[in-house]
């Protein structure tokens, strides 16, 4: 996508976008938060209004989006005319390439480089064609909101943070690309998609390091007890396997088989994967599911007085899990913050004394 790198004002145009975008717009954003008492890191929030504000929030940051996004619409589409043919650039960084000019060998150069030091050896190196490079920094300039931007505002991109946005970027890019190549505007140019892919890279990479570090005042001290703890665990039994590990089944007693059916079954929707009668034995054991965590119950088929038992899940869109609860007529009580991770919590009770915790992911 050629942008018009000899104008001074697209540059600057491009390098205030970059700052608003990721600077000034989330610093605002995280400055009104605070002054409301709203946690935007999935913690608890004291403020009683807090669904409504983050729900205006995530109004303003869309139409900010869109804004952008029309931004760099019209720099890449919009801003210039039809040509009268098909133009493709495929050779990867030629134009680059060809803006530098150096008077020595490249073993000669980087002998110097090591010898000499890299002012002697920058004295060599000649700048042809400034709008060359001028373009690059164009194109990366272009993309990096576009990585910060996605997981900062959408849920989804925030969830595997380390591919999605940049894979977007690429996506997005390859789309524009075409349209320009389709429609005669510019370049089919194979340096953009990877200069906007690098931009939206640079992006992500802020965000991750930007949010993590806003998020985790005490990082670190966190960051130190993590490597500590990596180095002493890499011999353990279990450290080879634990990115494919996670806990799948819990286990708790119950007194009445109907109950189980009437609360977990056709309340909560949990799935039955088996149902076991053992012999010589009044007692009966169900294993449910749902998302992928199993509970396994086991039902004495008596009455007793169990000890208070606890299954905690984690899930997404706690409020509309809420309103579904209350729509069952299952008492969910207020909004809780845990203990261990400060995000929101949904608490209730089940039968057999068992109280469920829903953690707000």
């Amino acid at each position: 996508m050629r942008l018009s790198a000899s104008s001074l004002s697209v540059n600057i145009f491009v390098t205030v976008m970059v700052i608003v975008m990721i600077f000034a717009m989330p610093a605002l954003d995280r400055y009104e938060c605070r002054k409301r008492n709203i946690n935007l890191h999935d913690a608890y929030s004291t403020n009683k209004n807090t669904d409504r504000i983050l729900a205006l929030r995530q109004v303003i940051l869309i139409a900010v989006f869109a804004i952008y996004v029309a931004e760099v619409l019209y720099l890449t589409l919009f801003s210039r005319g039809a040509s009268d043919d098909y133009r493709i650039h495929a050779a990867l960084f030629q134009d680059l390439a060809s803006s530098f000019h150096i008077d020595l060998g490249f073993l000669d150069f980087f002998r110097l480089l090591f010898k000499e030091g890299f002012s002697s050896a920058a004295s060599h190196v000649s700048i042809d064609k400034y709008y060359n490079i001028a373009q690059v920094y164009l194109n990366i300039a272009l993309f990096i909101p576009m990585g910060y931007l996605l997981p900062y505002i959408f849920r989804w991109f925030r969830e595997k943070v380390h591919i999605r946005p940049v894979v977007a970027c690429l996506l997005i890019s390859f789309a524009i690309e075409n349209v320009q190549l389709i429609t005669r505007r510019g370049f089919y140019d194979l340096d953009d998609l990877v200069t906007n892919t690098l931009g939206g890279f640079i992006g992500q990479q802020m965000y991750i390091t930007v949010a993590y570090v806003l998020s985790h005042p005490d990082w670190r001290k966190e960051l130190r007890k993590y490597r500590r703890w990596r180095w002493n665990a890499r011999k353990s039994v279990l450290f080879p396997f634990m990115k494919k590990m996670n806990v799948s089944r819990a286990t708790i007693y119950a007194g009445d088989e109907t109950a189980i059916w009437d609360f977990y079954v056709t309340k909560l929707g949990f799935r039955v994967r088996r149902q076991l009668v053992p012999e010589d034995s009044i007692s009966t054991s169900f294993l449910l599911e749902v998302g992928g965590e199993q509970i396994e119950i086991i039902c004495l088929n008596e009455e007793r007085d169990f000890p208070e038992q606890h299954l905690t899940f984690s899930c997404k869109n706690l409020n509309r899990v809420r309103k579904r609860l209350q729509k069952m007529g299952i008492d969910d009580g207020e909004y809780q913050k845990d203990a261990y991770t400060d995000v929101r919590t949904l608490k209730f009770s089940g039968p057999d004394n068992v109280v469920i915790t829903l953690l707000e992911q």
